[in-house]
């Protein structure tokens, strides 16, 4: 090697090693140990709002457990942070198996009078609400099903309709001869809507009164 090189060798390893940046996210301290019980609590309950806030969709119980300490009850924070929010235009919904921030019905009108909510508004006809009734009450259905219910085809466009807004999916095949698709309703569905679980459904009476219960 001559002196050249040599001398750009050593200026090589002279030179000192970059180090990465450490992109990781603190570690959440769950616990808080740090914070009297009073104050402890209250930061839990301002973490699970602020997880409400931030999400689109019900958040399960099992997500929720995930910001506060190990064996903390979050159903009593829930009921303590929905107590806190009396009085206040929004309240929290228990959907789709979680939660989730909604406004009041009150100010339903308000809302639709000022704020614009044209692009979170369903585009669904009466029929349209039907059909997915149907399907919510006699789950898993096939198109031929729905045939049999409404005694006319179901359009394939109808159901598109009704999965491009995500309140249906496709269920299990039926054990039948083609093994067609079956049709689900989904969490958005629940959530849409306002039901915890499917045992939220209206009754045949409710049904009756929204002249629904012959189709469904």
């Amino acid at each position: 090697m001559d002196s050249e090189s040599e001398s750009r060798a050593q200026r090589s390893n002279m030179r000192p090693e970059k180090k990465s940046k450490d992109r990781s996210e603190p570690q959440l301290d769950r616990e808080l140990l740090d914070l009297p019980p009073e104050l402890r609590w209250r930061e839990w309950m301002r973490r699970i709002e602020a997880v409400l806030f931030a999400s689109a969709s019900p958040v399960p119980r099992k997500d929720l457990a995930r910001i506060v300490g190990q064996g903390t009850s979050v159903d009593l924070l829930v009921e303590d942070l929905a107590a806190d929010l009396e009085g206040r235009a929004f309240e929290i919904a228990q959907v789709a198996g979680g939660w989730m921030f909604r406004t009041r019905p009150v100010y339903a009108s308000a809302i639709r009078a000022a704020a614009d909510v044209s692009d979170q508004l369903l585009d669904l006809n009466e029929f349209d609400v039907a059909i997915l009734a149907a399907i919510a009450y006699h789950q898993p259905i096939t198109r031929d099903g729905l045939k049999d219910i409404f005694g006319k085809e179901i359009s394939r466009d109808l159901i598109g309709r009704l999965h491009a807004h995500g309140l249906i999916g496709t269920g299990p095949r039926a054990p039948r001869r083609g093994a067609p698709y079956t049709f689900v309703t989904t969490d958005a569905f629940l959530a849409t809507f306002g039901f915890e679980s499917l045992r939220d459904l209206p009754d045949s009476e409710q049904l009756n009164d929204a002249g629904l219960a012959a189709r469904a």
